[in-house]
C-alpha cells in the first residue's frame, strides 16, 4: 500500500491541512502517457481504471457524467488537462460503473451506492489515502466518499458541485425538474451521440468541428443513449445535504460562471455548509474542466493543493524561432520530377540539420521543404539562419527564413504561441535568398557585430499590430 500524501511545508498562504508536512512533492511529468486500462472488482461489477504518472500524493479523477478511459487520451484539451493535474501527484483515473471500459449493469444507483466502486479502485491502485477530484455526478461521489471513509480522503476538488441538484426547502436554488428530464428524453430519443449537446455542455469548443467529431465519439463509446439518460436522471435527484456535517476533508469548489446547470448561489451554500470548503468563481461557460481557460482553474487547485502555483509557465520560457522556407519549392519540384527532387530535399534536410547542430538549434519541426527550430539565443538564430542560406545556395537553392524571439509553450516535441505565427509570418514576407527579423530581434543584438537593415513596418496576417522587420546579415567584413 503507499503512504498517505504529502503536503507542502507551511510557509506563506498554505492550505491549513496542509502545514507541518516536511515537504513538497516534485511535480509529476510534464508529459504523461496513457496508463494500461485495469480492473477493480466491487461485489459483481469490474470498475476500469488507470494509474498515470507518480508521486508523493495521490489524486483520484472521476471525469463526470460518462467517461471513456482511452478516448480521454485522444484529445489535446483532455491531454492538457491531465497535464496539469499530473504535476500534483499520482493519478488514479477510472470510469464508474455503467460508462466507457467499466461493466454495464442495468440500472443507475443513487451516488451512494457508488461508493464501494470508489474503495474498490484505490485498494486496486494501492492508495491508502487521496486527494478525490470530481466533476458533476463524481463530485458527489468524492463528497459520499469523504462523508463514510474520512481516512481515504486527504481533500477534495469539486467542480460544478451542489449538494442538491433541485429547489427543495432549505435549499431554494437548483435547475428546474422538467428542464432534466426534456434533457434525458432528447438523450433517449436521438440527440446521444450526435454531437447536439456539446454546445450546452461546452459552447467555447462547440463550433471547432475537431472538438465535435471527438465529443459524438465520447458520447457514442461512453454509455448507450438509455445508459446516459438514467445516470442524467441520478444526477439530477442528487441530495446530499444529510452527509455534509461528515465532510471533514477540506474541499475546493470551482465554478464557472456561465454554467447554467449549477447556480452560483447553489455552490456557496454548499461552501458554507461543508466543514471546511472555500469557492473560486471563474469565467467560462463550459462544464468540462478540460474546456475553456484549465490553466486559470488549474492555477487554483495547484494553490489549493500545493500552497504555490508554478502555473501553465513551468511549459514557457522565451526562445528564438527561426523558420525557413525554400523559394520557388513547387516549380523545382515540377522541372525536376519526383525523384530529383526528393534527392534534393533529401540534402536540404541533412545540410539544414547539419548547421542547426552546428549552432545549437533544436528542431521543432519539419513540413516539406521547411523548418521551424528554436535557439536560447537570438545571435545563434541568426547566425545559423546566415549560414543554412549561404550553404544551400552553393547548391542551387535559394531560401528565405524568418527569426523573432518570444515567450512560447514548450514541449518536448513541440512548441506553441503567437510568437511562433510572428516567425512564420516574418519568413513569409522575405525575399528571396533574405534572412528577415523583427525589431524585437535586432533590439536584442545591439552592439553584436551582425547588421540589420530596415525593411520598414508590416501587418502579418493574423497577428495583431503592425511589425517593424530588418533584413539580417553577416558582420562587414
Amino acid at each position: 500500500m503507499r503512504s498517505p500524501g504529502r503536503g507542502p511545508p507551511g510557509a506563506r498562504a498554505v492550505a491549513p491541512w496542509a502545514r507541518g508536512h516536511a515537504d513538497r512533492p516534485e511535480p509529476g511529468p510534464a508529459v504523461l502517457t496513457p496508463g494500461e486500462t485495469r480492473f477493480a472488482r466491487s461485489g459483481q461489477v469490474d470498475i476500469a481504471y488507470q494509474v498515470v504518472g507518480e508521486g508523493e500524493r495521490d489524486l483520484l479523477v472521476g471525469i463526470g457524467w460518462v467517461s471513456h478511459l482511452e478516448l480521454l487520451w485522444e484529445l489535446p484539451e483532455t491531454v492538457r488537462f491531465l497535464e496539469r493535474l499530473g504535476r500534483l501527484g499520482r493519478l488514479i483515473l477510472f470510469d464508474a460503473r455503467g460508462t466507457g471500459l467499466s461493466d454495464r449493469p442495468p440500472g443507475s444507483p443513487a451516488v451512494e451506492k457508488l461508493v464501494p466502486d470508489a474503495l474498490a479502485v484505490l485498494d486496486a491502485a494501492g492508495s491508502e489515502r487521496a486527494v478525490v477530484v470530481g466533476w458533476l455526478d463524481k463530485a458527489a461521489l468524492a463528497m459520499a466518499l469523504a462523508a463514510h471513509h474520512p481516512e481515504r480522503v486527504e481533500a477534495l476538488v469539486l467542480g460544478e458541485a451542489s449538494a442538491s441538484m433541485l429547489a427543495r426547502p432549505g435549499h431554494p436554488w437548483g435547475m428546474d425538474p422538467a428542464d432534466g428530464e426534456r434533457l434525458a428524453a432528447a438523450v433517449e430519443s436521438g440527440a446521444w451521440g450526435t454531437g447536439t449537446l456539446l454546445p450546452w455542455i461546452a459552447p467555447g469548443v462547440a463550433g471547432d468541428p475537431r472538438v465535435t467529431a471527438w465529443w459524438r465519439r465520447w458520447e457514442r463509446m461512453s454509455a448507450t443513449p438509455n445508459t446516459a439518460a438514467g445516470l442524467l436522471r441520478t444526477l439530477v435527484d442528487v441530495d446530499l445535504r444529510h452527509l455534509l456535517p461528515a465532510v471533514r476533508a477540506p474541499a475546493l469548489l470551482v465554478h464557472r460562471s456561465g454554467t447554467g446547470l449549477v447556480p452560483a448561489a447553489s455552490v456557496r451554500w454548499l461552501a458554507d455548509a461543508l466543514p471546511d470548503a472555500r469557492v473560486v468563481e471563474l469565467d467560462g461557460a463550459d462544464l468540462p474542466a478540460f474546456f475553456g481557460d484549465t490553466d486559470t482553474l488549474m492555477d487554483e487547485v495547484e494553490e489549493f493543493l500545493g500552497g504555490t502555483r508554478t502555473g501553465s509557465d513551468a511549459d514557457r520560457r522565451v526562445l528564438t524561432m527561426l523558420v525557413t522556407d525554400v523559394v520557388g519549392s513547387t516549380e523545382q519540384a515540377a522541372r525536376l520530377g519526383d525523384r530529383r527532387w526528393d534527392e534534393l530535399l533529401a540534402w536540404h534536410h541533412r545540410r539544414v540539420r547539419a548547421l542547426l547542430a552546428r549552432h545549437g538549434g533544436q528542431e521543432v519541426d519539419t513540413a516539406g521543404d521547411g523548418f521551424l527550430a528554436v535557439f536560447n539565443l537570438p545571435s545563434r538564430a541568426v547566425t545559423c539562419a546566415l549560414a543554412i542560406r549561404d550553404d544551400l545556395a552553393a547548391g542551387d537553392v535559394t531560401i528565405r527564413a524568418g527569426v523573432h524571439a518570444g515567450e512560447v509553450v514548450r514541449g518536448p516535441a513541440e512548441v506553441r504561441g503567437l510568437a511562433v505565427h510572428v516567425a512564420a509570418r516574418v519568413a513569409s514576407s522575405a525575399e528571396p535568398g533574405e534572412v528577415r527579423a523583427t525589431a524585437t530581434v535586432r533590439d536584442l543584438l545591439l552592439g553584436t557585430d551582425l547588421r540589420f537593415t530596415a525593411r520598414g513596418t508590416a501587418e502579418l496576417k493574423g497577428v495583431p499590430g503592425r511589425w517593424g522587420l530588418y533584413a539580417a546579415d553577416a558582420p562587414a567584413p
